[in-house]
């Protein structure tokens, strides 16, 4: 009971921050639900991953391929490019606390020198936020790569 009122005030939240990035990036009105949709969906199945001690990386990369398919099936219904569905849907997953440390790391680097530990954090923080975001980019693009190879005619 816990875990869906946390699904469900997190997808509350996922939602309206994707639904002011589909505003501020000037998709169609009709698609604005859609892109709130997709933010929920992507963020909530990241959290149902995390929560079976998946990983981060491996969560964001399934529920990238799910907003990926998802919104495969919504451009071809609805007769509008992929982009406005997933830019907007993949926003709430985006990495940002890993890469504000790295580079408060490198700032603090920058201050009181090259010390091990904080060469470290840098590099954990750095890999951990560049692994996120090829994790979201690899999910977004293999499922249109699969359906657009599986409905090519074979010659």
């Amino acid at each position: 009971m816990e875990l869906l009122l946390k699904l469900f005030v997190e997808a509350i939240f996922a939602s309206l921050a994707s639904l002011g990035f589909a505003m501020v990036f000037n998709v169609p009105k009709h698609t604005l639900k859609y892109c709130a949709f997709g933010g929920a969906i992507v963020y909530d199945f990241r959290t149902i991953f995390l929560t079976l001690d998946f990983g981060i990386e491996i969560s964001t990369f399934l529920a990238s391929a799910i907003i990926g398919i998802v919104a495969l099936y919504w451009s071809r219904k609805y007769k509008i490019p992929r982009p406005v569905y997933t830019v907007a849907s993949i926003i709430p997953v985006l990495p940002g606390t890993y890469a504000f440390s790295a580079m408060v790391t490198l700032i603090d680097i920058n201050r009181y020198g090259a010390k091990p530990e904080l060469i470290e954090l840098f590099i954990h923080d750095g890999l951990k936020s560049f692994s996120i975001l090829f994790a979201i980019t690899f999910g977004l693009v293999l499922p249109s790569l699969y359906f657009l190879r599986l409905n090519r005619p074979v010659i």
